[in-house]
């Protein structure tokens, strides 16, 4: 139950399986589910870079920026309340780290020695004064400011973006070791890659403090998260994702990232969406994790070490294709690992081709294409507007769907301008085989085919 300010009514949601992705972990106070919010003692979980002793401290919250550069020189005049710094050595990393003023400064922050919930007001106001001042170093003060003259403030963040809070308590609780065994546990439904990037409880302060404002510890890259990390131990319908999931402080300095968090919140939908299927909870769906594996794979999750597994008729049918080696399009693994792409490279006008030995019924073809996964690219500010507008190059454009029926191919349907690197294909038809051609990249002379399979 709760109240909507925009349209001043009380909400009552009645449901029999909730997700809490909020962040702060807003349920567990309202519904008695265990949580954690500090650090823990080294002595605990056995971590190595966990405090000695337990405490309150966690890390802070930052408030943004982002600058645009003018034709023009743009002056700035700070408010008075705004915070001074005369000195590169008055902020982290002295002089080395603030010329990159583009899109503002993780090391903006506070309120890790404060509560992260209950001050953020107050700590918002402190952010914005350490912001507003930071720029006007960066304009007015820095021996380089002549490299910013036609800079400008183009936005700020005014609701500080939260690195941590509530954890809420589940079957398991990840730790720094599990992180650094690369969490090859046998419920795998999520990953992570980033480092444990444990921050300073101090934040910007922690410069006053001769300290560093954060510390990268190493992870793996991938390691595996648990499902047993993503319910609740004493609420038997609440399962949770994000960077309040089950973890120690020092393994969520890693899980709390958004692209690990986007995969942890996919893994708790879909164990919802079974939950509800079967009539289960969320723990007693746990003893069929294999099927929530299997239901991320079919819709393009990664879950490491773990193949997605094909029906016979993919398995048992005969895969041909135009040249080459066509068989990693069903060993299950559908993207780049390590060194094994797990694909096969066409060009346009090439085909790839099931058929059977006698006419059988498909529902659909699947085929996962190349968003270009192999290569370093990120959506982020200091792309090239192209790259932020564009698609990959690789990626399928336009694809022929034939079916054969009779011993003869007959077009299916064109597909045009494709934007997806998961594409389904209905067919709901008795067929004697199913041929993909590729007809057009949106730019690339060849492309990766990740899988092609049918059901």
């Amino acid at each position: 139950t709760g109240w909507q300010g925009t349209t001043q009514t009380l909400q009552t949601v009645k449901a029999k399986i909730f997700i809490d992705c909020s962040g702060d972990g807003i349920l567990a106070p309202l519904t008695g589910a265990e949580f954690r919010m500090g650090r823990e003692a080294r002595s605990e979980f056995n971590e190595s870079i966990a405090p000695e002793v337990a405490d309150k401290c966690t890390m802070g919250m930052t408030c943004l920026f982002q600058s645009r550069e003018c034709n023009t020189p743009q002056p700035f005049e700070p408010p008075r309340w705004a915070r001074k710094f005369y000195r590169c050595e008055d902020l982290p990393y002295g002089s080395s780290d603030h010329r990159w003023w583009q899109m503002g400064y993780w090391w903006i922050e506070l309120g890790g020695e404060y509560d992260t919930i209950r001050d953020t007001e107050r700590l918002r106001d402190e952010l914005l004064k350490i912001t507003l001042g930071v720029w006007d170093h960066i304009k007015n003060r820095c021996p380089d400011r002549n490299q910013a003259a036609n800079w400008a403030l183009e936005w700020i963040q005014f609701l500080p973006a939260k690195r941590e809070s509530r954890r809420f308590v589940g079957d398991y609780i990840l730790t720094q070791n599990d992180i650094e065994a690369e969490g090859r546990f046998p419920d795998i439904v999520a990953y992570g890659g980033w480092s444990m990037d444990d921050h300073h409880p101090a934040g910007f302060e922690a410069v006053r403090l001769g300290a560093p404002a954060t510390i990268f510890h190493h992870a793996p890259s991938p390691y595996g998260i648990p499902y047993r990390c993503l319910y609740s131990r004493n609420i038997s319908n609440l399962l949770f994702a994000g960077r309040n999931a089950s973890c120690t402080h020092a393994a969520m300095s890693s899980t709390r990232v958004m692209g690990t968090c986007c995969s942890m919140g996919q893994a708790a939908g879909t164990a919802a969406a079974l939950c509800a299927r079967y009539g289960v909870t969320p723990r007693a769906l746990g003893t069929r994790v294999h099927d929530l594996q299997q239901l991320l794979l079919s819709d393009d999750a990664y879950i490491p070490w773990t193949r997605q597994q094909f029906c016979t008729l993919t398995t048992e049918a005969d895969l041909s294709a135009s040249h080459g080696n066509p068989e990693p399009v069903r060993d299950g693994i559908n993207r780049q690992v390590g060194n094994d792409p797990h694909c096969w490279t066409w060009s346009l006008g090439d085909w790839i081709a099931y058929t059977f030995r006698k006419p059988c019924r498909v529902a659909e073809a699947v085929l996962i294409l190349d968003s270009a996964l192999d290569k370093n690219v990120q959506m982020s500010f200091h792309q090239r507007d192209d790259q932020l507008t564009s698609l990959p190059d690789t990626l399928q454009k336009d694809m022929l769907i034939e079916l054969m029926h009779n011993g003869k191919w007959s077009t299916l349907e064109h597909i045009h301008d494709n934007h997806q690197r998961l594409v389904r294909i209905p067919i709901n038809e008795t067929v004697e085989g199913v041929r993909v051609v590729l007809e057009k990249t949106w730019g690339a002379p060849r492309s990766r085919l990740y899988a092609f399979y049918l059901q």
